[in-house]
């Protein structure tokens, strides 16, 4: 009987996961079900300690063998990608979400750049939850320093939400490359001697220490760079639950801070500490003063600030959302791929980019380490607002008769309020100082679509610009 037949008369199979986290054993398990053709329904994933298996107790637990005409499954890197991250999540369901996706990708190819899918949206809700435990671990876990016979060694308690133990092993590995520790959770352990890392069994908080010597300095330090004028009480839980205070010397201060900030608020405000700056009245004000701009979290990542470029009377001022890898590296604005996709365009349009001004929204690069390379991310809501500062300065000295808000980040940054592109773009928007805002999308999102999709936004793209470069001509 062939493995189609197989599947026909109606067999089903049982696959247990020998690790709940291995995608290269998952890929390996779906790549043989589909091209035995064997459709998700007829497929019970288990992990180990699960019980999904025991519900299908005549299950076939032996792999199929496709015909050896089979074709390979159609697979697109984007999948590949987010499904590498969504392995680690905790829902026992993730495993038949993953290949029922890859069972619908042979047929719809670009199902995964359909956000409004249900099964896409899953995977992208689960992806996002597990960034989010990676990120929490890295930030929050704490070091307690034990004595053994051989010296100093350090133990850390964490309880992730997902199987993330194994991915974060490379970043405390390369972070604390010079001591020895343990990082003991329910699921399991890293022990790391200076050269081997090693895994090993769950444990639980008694076998972690509760405190050392240092936690008092590190609560004295943290009680010192407490600033009761940016307390936002549900940013800080939303960012740091209280799941995590327990394993954080200086999170027993946060209550007693916290009752205080109002009092120190007032204080600081008395004594003139918060009062609003000068605005710049020059651009070259506005340059030196970037480059100690710490208001926002993105300047914790120690980039350089990238001020804008272009003659200080120009008639049109140019906004991008933030500079990317390139242009942090260079120190100057939109000299990336986005940068020499624009020039094109502007070209096409008649625009001189060298009588523009151009400049960012966002003065500094955020962005997430992935191994050697820095991925961009998109700045949020409340660190546009902040950086918005800088640019209405920059508008303010060039005044142009035009301004080109290239993206939902840079419309925000002229407008104080998030806008819909597709909905602004085509029609000039008064400001209050008597110059134009024409809204268009970012060249990068032109650079992320394929196909029928990115021929259409680039019409749209150059009618835009073709529209300014008419308007400035009246207006000249």
């Amino acid at each position: 009987m062939t493995a189609l037949q197989h599947v026909r008369l109606g067999a089903y199979h049982v696959v247990p996961m020998a690790a709940p986290d291995d995608f290269a054993e998952w890929r390996d398990h779906a790549r043989c079900m589909v091209m035995a053709d064997v459709p998700p329904d007829r497929i019970a994933w288990t992990e180990p300690g699960g019980s999904g298996g025991d519900l299908f107790t005549h299950g076939d637990r032996r792999l199929p063998v496709p015909d050896r005409e089979a074709p390979q499954p159609r697979v697109s890197r984007r999948f590949m990608e987010i499904a590498k991250t969504v392995i680690m999540h905790s829902d026992p369901d993730r495993f038949g979400l993953l290949y029922r996706v890859l069972w619908r990708l042979q047929s719809k190819p670009r199902l995964i750049e359909d956000s409004a899918d249900a099964d896409v949206r899953a995977m992208a809700d689960m992806a996002r939850a597990v960034r989010r435990d990676i990120h929490k671990m890295r930030a929050f876990l704490r070091f307690r320093e034990v004595e053994t016979e051989e010296g100093e060694y350090f133990v850390a308690w964490f309880e992730p939400f997902h199987h993330i133990l194994r991915h974060n092993a490379g970043f405390f590995t390369r972070r604390f490359a010079n001591m020895r520790w343990s990082i003991l959770t329910p699921a399991g352990s890293l022990h790391w001697d200076g050269e081997t890392l090693r895994e090993g069994p769950g444990a639980t908080k008694a076998d972690a220490p509760n405190g050392d010597p240092t936690e008092e300095l590190w609560r004295s330090y943290y009680a010192s760079i407490f600033n009761p004028a940016r307390l936002k009480i549900g940013a800080m839980l939303k960012e740091m639950p209280r799941k995590y205070w327990k394993n954080m010397p200086e999170a027993q201060l946060i209550p007693e801070l916290v009752a205080g900030a109002q009092a120190r608020e007032a204080a600081m405000v008395a004594a003139g500490a918060m009062e609003e700056p000068e605005r710049p009245e020059t651009l070259e004000a506005v340059a030196k003063a970037i480059e100690t701009c710490a208001r926002c979290l993105i300047a914790e990542l120690h980039t350089n600030a990238v001020m804008g470029e272009g003659p200080q009377d120009a008639p049109l001022m140019i906004v991008g959302e933030q500079p990317g890898d390139n242009e942090d590296m260079q120190r100057r604005a939109f000299v990336g791929p986005a940068g020499q996709l624009l020039n094109v365009h502007l070209e096409k349009a008649g625009i001189d980019r060298g009588a523009a001004y151009l400049t960012n929204a966002v003065k500094h690069f955020k962005y997430v380490q992935r191994g050697k390379r820095r991925l961009h991310q998109n700045p949020s809501a409340k660190e546009i607002d902040t950086c918005r500062w800088w640019v209405e300065s920059e508008r303010a000295i060039v005044k142009p008769k035009l301004v080109l808000a290239m993206g939902a980040s840079a419309a925000r940054a002229m407008l104080g309020k998030t806008v819909s592109i597709t909905k602004a773009r085509g029609a000039p928007i008064p400001l209050e100082d008597g110059s134009e805002l024409w809204v268009t999308a970012h060249p990068s999102y032109l650079l992320r679509l394929e196909g029928m999709g990115r021929e259409e936004q680039t019409r749209l793209f150059d009618a835009d610009l073709a529209a300014v470069a008419a308007r400035l001509r009246e207006l000249a």
